[in-house]
């Protein structure tokens, strides 16, 4: 048995030595390769130059990624830099648009039929700090990613009563005192955003009752005695120009890595931070792009926003962007959360193209409220599907009893970053306080144009910029059923002469 064993041993090993040796055999051994040696370079490592340009690449997508995920940020932070610099920097400077706010202010989507005031809160600097809110305020306090920390006025857990809101800073641990609505933010940074409701005077809106009230609202550090707290300070905004966009320039790195730099880390995720440390943002480090980087940057920051328009003309595969079956008005959260939260997804698509146009998004502009709230819902398009354009004159009809229980308004925007089309007008917007001319059946034809269509009435015209596109956007101020369940529609803008 032992020779048997042997023999069949050397007869193995013969085999093999055959197979080994045989030219096909060894040509088929080394065809066989795994898939990715195979699509790479034969499995050899990349040219330099090659290996150069993958990494451009690389970084200016991150850049792109990093400019779409970080511009509500960017947004609020333009917003504040160009509040400061007019008016002063303070937790008790709260600038108000006393004379209702213009083409002449430059900050994405305003509404000029309510009172705004706005301000921006440095709870680094302040500690804790309490917010006394006015009765019957529409607003919100929102960190400086624009995530609400909560609404105030009907929808806020004051209900329109007015209160005392206390904001603690991120990973506050002191003590808490009773009586206040208390919120902690995510971010040192904080924006309030309020509304204030003009009242309807003789001959159209009358902002001094909407302006009294405003200033009704007192800010004061937490521990702070009542002679030590700064007295108030309410500049008038209206009348002035002021630029409170975001940047266009490669400022918006150097903007967000000032705002990584002072932020807790706990802010942003860390996946996003890895994206961010991808081109050179970390936290408490140097930013020291190359030459090449800051082209790559430059670049960037010229790209990205004509992507996120590419996105907002072309519209949503799913529809959900569309209001209505029938209609052209597009709903600029399509459907999704406040948060931008769909069923099993963030929206960071619908997110961007949010934030280019606009600020703000809280709870009471998404939810199914009712008579309280706000929907707003925006025109690109005129009935023929076309885009809207200044050059053009339009119709737009809106049928009897318009649901909003405080009031309905009609702005005009540019297209580009949601600012006021500017005109001879200043004020492309028409409210229910306004003397419109109002049909027989309580219907309200509204006109667009360079000039004024035939038949229009100067009180129902809003006048538009020539061979320029604009978004026409309908609020609804305590929106009512009728606009839930859609037996109260607005007609598409038509043209007209």
């Amino acid at each position: 048995m032992t020779r048997r064993f042997a023999y069949l041993a050397a007869a193995a090993t013969a085999l093999t030595t055959i197979a080994l040796t045989s030219p096909a055999i060894a040509q088929d051994a080394a065809a066989e390769a795994p898939p990715l040696v195979e699509q790479i370079n034969n499995g050899n490592w990349l040219d330099k130059a090659e290996a150069d340009s993958l990494l451009d690449e690389l970084f200016y997508q991150r850049a792109i990624h990093a400019y779409m995920t970080m511009l509500p940020a960017l947004n609020v932070i333009g917003m504040r830099d160009g509040s400061e610099a007019e008016f002063g920097k303070g937790y008790n400077v709260l600038p108000i648009w006393k004379d209702r706010m213009d083409a002449r202010a430059w900050v994405p989507t305003p509404n000029a039929d309510v009172i705004y005031s706005m301000n921006y809160l440095d709870l680094k600097e302040t500690g804790p700090l309490v917010i006394a809110a006015p009765p019957n305020v529409i607003g919100m306090f929102t960190d400086f990613f624009q995530r609400t920390i909560t609404d105030v006025g009907a929808i806020g857990p004051d209900r329109a009563r007015g209160g005392l809101y206390l904001l603690l800073p991120p990973g506050y641990d002191g003590q808490v005192p009773s009586g206040y609505f208390t919120f902690t933010s995510s971010t040192y940074n904080v924006f309030l955003f309020f509304r204030t409701v003009m009242g309807k005077g003789e001959n159209g809106p009358d902002p001094a009752p909407a302006v009294a009230n405003a200033e009704q609202t007192r800010i004061y550090p937490l521990y702070a005695t009542e002679k030590d707290a700064k007295p108030m300070d309410f500049p008038n905004g209206s009348g002035k120009r002021i630029n409170m966009m975001y940047p266009v320039d490669s400022t918006y790195w150097t903007k967000l890595k000032d705002f990584v730099d002072y932020e807790p880390v706990s802010a942003i995720t860390p996946e996003l931070r890895g994206v961010l440390a991808s081109i050179g943002i970390i936290k408490g480090q140097p930013f020291k792009p190359t030459t090449k980087q800051q082209a790559l940057l430059k670049k960037a920051v010229e790209t990205a926003p004509r992507m996120i328009m590419a996105l907002r003309q072309s519209g949503r595969p799913d529809g959900r962007n569309l209001y209505y079956k029938d209609r052209q008005y597009e709903n600029v959260w399509a459907g999704s959360t406040a948060e931008w939260f769909q069923e099993s997804y963030l929206d960071v698509n619908q997110r961007a193209g949010f934030f280019q146009v606009a600020y703000s998004s809280a709870p009471a502009m998404a939810m199914h409220t009712i008579d309280s709230g706000s929907k707003y819902p925006t025109a690109l398009r005129d009935a023929d599907g076309d885009f809207l354009n200044g050059s053009n004159g339009y119709k737009l009809h809106l049928p009897p009893n318009p649901p909003a229980k405080l009031f309905w308004a009609v702005t005009a925007y540019n297209v580009t970053d949601g600012t006021m089309v500017e005109t001879p007008k200043l004020l492309p917007s028409i409210n229910a306080f306004n003397k419109v001319k109002v049909n027989e059946d309580g219907s309200v034809d509204l006109y667009f144009g360079a000039s004024k269509p035939t038949g229009a009435d100067d009180s129902n015209w809003i006048q538009t910029v020539p061979d320029r596109n604009f978004i026409a956007t309908l609020r609804l101020y305590g929106t009512g059923v009728e606009f839930y369940d859609q037996t109260w529609k607005p007609d598409d803008l038509v043209k007209v002469k």
